[in-house]
């Protein structure tokens, strides 16, 4: 199985924390202030979950991302090149507490997030449904509740896809990042905040 590590302790990041550990799937999680100051939040999720620092989370196969977006070029940088490595993009370009989009200057926010992860394979997944739902039972009125994923490269996108139907998920793949990168991206793409469940 693939090793998991999460750089980002917020909503987000303890929300696929705590999906991970209600499937005994383990993952390092880490954030900007170091192991110690997440024992008790890792204590509270599962006994899958450990801390650890961000070196740590960002040497496992598969590396979750999820840092406010004006702090992702500090929370990245200095770590070594990903070496063909999976790089889950969970981050929106907004944040509180003006929620003011951030000026992209026309590209697609993956885009901008694959900059700062030089030799990553990268996949656009986890970003659309809010941090309630992500944590919550993926089991939803009959049907299974829908997460969408995008990437360049069918290996890691698989990979993810599976992830993600481990988890309790329905797995549905947009395409590249050309194409789910927006129909995903929040604010704009159509996609985020909608709460969808698979019936089959």
């Amino acid at each position: 199985m693939n090793s998991i590590g999460i750089i980002g302790a917020g909503n987000i990041g303890r929300a696929f924390a705590t999906a991970l550990a209600r499937n005994d799937i383990p993952a390092t999680l880490s954030n900007s202030r170091g192991p110690d100051s997440l024992r008790e939040m890792v204590a509270g999720i599962g006994p899958s979950i450990e801390a650890g620092t961000r070196e740590e989370a960002a040497s496992k196969d598969i590396v979750f991302v999820a840092v406010n977006w004006s702090k992702l070029p500090a929370a990245l940088k200095g770590l070594p090149d990903f070496g063909g490595r999976i790089v889950i993009d969970a981050n929106n370009p907004i944040e509180a507490p003006l929620f003011k989009p951030a000026d992209l200057g026309g590209r697609l926010s993956t885009e901008v997030f694959a900059d700062l992860v030089p030799g990553a394979k990268v996949v656009k997944a986890f970003n659309h449904l809010p941090p309630e739902l992500l944590s919550s039972d993926p089991q939803s009125a009959g049907g299974r509740r829908v997460l969408f994923y995008s990437g360049d490269e069918a290996r890691s996108k698989s990979a993810i896809g599976a992830l993600i139907e481990r988890l309790g998920f329905t797995s549905i793949d947009l395409g590249p990042i050309s194409v789910g990168g927006l129909l995903a991206q929040f604010p704009g793409g159509p996609l985020p905040a909608l709460n969808l469940v698979r019936f089959k």
